[in-house]
């Protein structure tokens, strides 16, 4: 890919001859696009934070607008199809879950994220890793949770996550395993640093989740799971599933996914602007043991990651980006 930029020479010979401070204005147009664009990748850990509606019910009356509710975020539905039924015996897979059945499991989320502007130094912006304890009820309609104390390797945010303790989150769930929402309602004292790692983390978590197919289906089975992902640039997440084992209610199911934009462009917050996708390539891979009679998965990895470029179409400024996401469940 050809990089576009203004010539230093050329902008030395106009200053020289008409007294412009071009260059100057140079570095202003290009330090603005990154300190935006930096602001922009800051705030959009959270995938799909920006890009729900809320409804919130109280939980403590006493405390000011916002603290102490929960929050409720719609997560888009998903399309099964089955690629391949797979071997005899076939049967549906379905979550077994009796309402009141417990399970303790942690989450892991990790994010790398590095990001570049024309030729200038790169950007390691990637925020500190968390993981969460978790007690899992499951419910009626999906699962109740609770989380344990929340710790990262960063000092600042570990500090932040103790408040967390105790807080409260939850799943509504479909019958065939997908989620369609997310509950949030973290102790009051929980900070806004911390209120977002653990809505970042809970979004990661619910976007590399599985749907089963609404079909018998047996060892060897392959489905694929389409979801538009919310964020900053809207994507479609196509995940292919093959179901590599099962015993009993206990499956291993292999994925491998995919995400592309929806759009050529990422269109800024607050009218600041767009840049022209140039490229964008996010793949990853991952193995998940779920029990059907259990709320959430046992054990497994996923890990997507990639490179994506932008370009201001009025500045020619290029805008590199690299990251990582890897969720993790286990003991």
């Amino acid at each position: 890919m050809t990089v576009l930029s203004s010539s230093p020479s050329s902008a030395n010979a106009t200053a020289r001859c008409t007294g412009s401070p071009r260059r100057p204005r140079v570095r202003t147009a290009r330090s603005g696009v990154l300190l935006l664009v930096l602001a922009v990748t800051l705030s959009a850990f959270g995938v799909g934070c920006s890009d729900h509606s809320e409804t919130t019910t109280e939980v403590d009356g006493a405390e000011p607008a916002g603290i102490g509710k929960e929050v409720t975020m719609p997560i888009p539905a998903v399309t099964t199809t089955v690629v391949e039924a797979g071997a005899e015996p076939k049967s549906a897979l379905r979550p077994a879950l009796e309402s009141g059945t417990t399970q303790q499991v942690t989450l892991r989320t990790e994010h790398h994220f590095e990001q570049q502007i024309d030729q200038q130094a790169v950007h390691d912006v990637s925020p500190p890793s968390i993981t969460i304890p978790l007690s899992a009820e499951a419910g009626t309609d999906g699962v109740e949770l609770t989380l344990g104390n929340v710790t990262s390797p960063d000092p600042n945010l570990a500090k932040a996550l103790l408040p967390a303790d105790g807080s409260r989150a939850g799943f509504d769930i479909t019958e065939l395993g997908a989620i369609t929402a997310l509950r949030m309602a973290p102790k009051p004292a929980t900070s806004d640093a911390a209120r977002a790692a653990l809505e970042q983390a809970f979004y990661q978590a619910v976007y590399q989740s599985i749907a089963f197919p609404d079909a018998a289906i047996g060892e060897g089975a392959v489905w694929t799971v389409r979801q538009q992902v919310s964020g900053t640039v809207p994507l479609e997440q196509v995940t292919t599933a093959t179901l590599t084992h099962r015993e009993g209610n206990q499956c291993t199911i292999q994925l491998d996914v995919v995400q592309t934009p929806k759009v050529n462009v990422w269109q800024l917050p607050n009218q600041a602007g767009q840049l022209e996708i140039v490229d964008y390539l996010m793949h990853g891979t991952g193995t998940i043991t779920v029990d059907l009679g259990l709320p959430l998965p046992v054990s497994g990895t996923v890990t997507i990651g990639g490179n994506q470029t932008y370009r201001d179409p009025h500045t020619a400024v290029t805008v590199r980006q690299t990251q990582r996401t890897e969720v993790a469940w286990g003991d």
